[in-house]
């Protein structure tokens, strides 16, 4: 792809990754990935227009109903989708029922958009995580199967090692740090063909030894304040995004959020 590509629209699908979460604002919003990107997309070109339709907690079948064909409708130079992992996390993970609904996802989308991005999501090493991995890998060899077929953009951001690193993730241990949502705007960037600012595979410096105790404590104060609550909302069908709208549901001309602090001047 050509260093001078010129991009006039982005539309970005998904769940709390898209949605920014937990780049968090000084007014309590997220910015996150996705809005990082268009800022810098909205530098290069007078009258960039975007939408981000991402809402926490949604699953692919509801990213498919709630957010496809919106965005579809809106024909966008550059759109993009990331589903399918929380769908992994759930006990009852029905893998064809899941790669079904983001094969149709993409089916509608490809044919609507310039450029279609997908993903394979970052995820935090540890002995918790582990399980899961069988799940992801299939997912993804299923999105590159996808990005080939119908000639979509595939960001690899799972084999970027130091995405996996636990210090690029919250303190909720589910979403990256804001340096985290800096480097995959980063990455989707590259992808897209234009000039790199950095190198978002970078590694971070030599991390100082934690002690037993330290740890023992960041997990309980984990267990209590995050993990508890995930764990009641799986057991009762509730999600963190019920009742939630997009923050940027309409696909208009790119203007900070007044909470995001520092993105007009993105580095371009």
């Amino acid at each position: 792809m050509e260093n001078n590509a010129t991009y006039t629209s982005l539309v970005a699908l998904g769940d709390s990754f898209t949605e920014g979460m937990s780049d968090l604002q000084p007014d309590g919003s997220y910015r996150g990935w996705a809005d990082l990107l268009a800022a810098r997309l909205a530098v290069r070109t007078p009258g960039f227009r975007y939408a981000n339709l991402a809402v926490r907690g949604k699953l692919i079948g509801q990213i498919l109903h709630e957010q496809v064909d919106t965005a579809a409708a809106m024909r966008a130079d550059v759109v993009t989708l990331v589903g399918g992992l929380n769908d992994t996390l759930r006990p009852k993970y029905d893998a064809g029922r899941v790669l079904g609904q983001l094969e149709e996802s993409v089916e509608r989308l490809a044919p609507t958009c310039g450029r279609l991005v997908l993903m394979r999501s970052p995820a935090r090493r540890g002995p918790v995580m582990e399980r899961f991995r069988p799940r992801w890998e299939k997912l993804f060899s299923f999105i590159d199967e996808l990005a080939a077929r119908h000639d979509a953009v595939v960001v690899d951001l799972y084999g970027a090692r130091v995405l996996g690193e636990q210090r690029m993730w919250d303190v909720d241990r589910l979403h990256l740090t804001a340096d985290g949502h800096r480097r995959v705007a980063e990455a989707v960037w590259q992808a897209l063909g234009l000039e790199p600012a950095d190198d978002w595979r970078a590694q971070l410096a030599p991390e100082l030894p934690v002690g037993w105790l330290m740890r023992r404590t960041g997990d309980a104060r984990f267990a209590r304040r995050y993990l508890g609550p995930w764990i009641g909302r799986r057991l009762t069908g509730r999600s963190s995004g019920d009742g939630r709208a997009p923050k940027r549901p309409e696909l208009l001309p790119y203007e900070p959020l007044p909470g995001d602090a520092g993105t007009r001047h993105e580095r371009a």
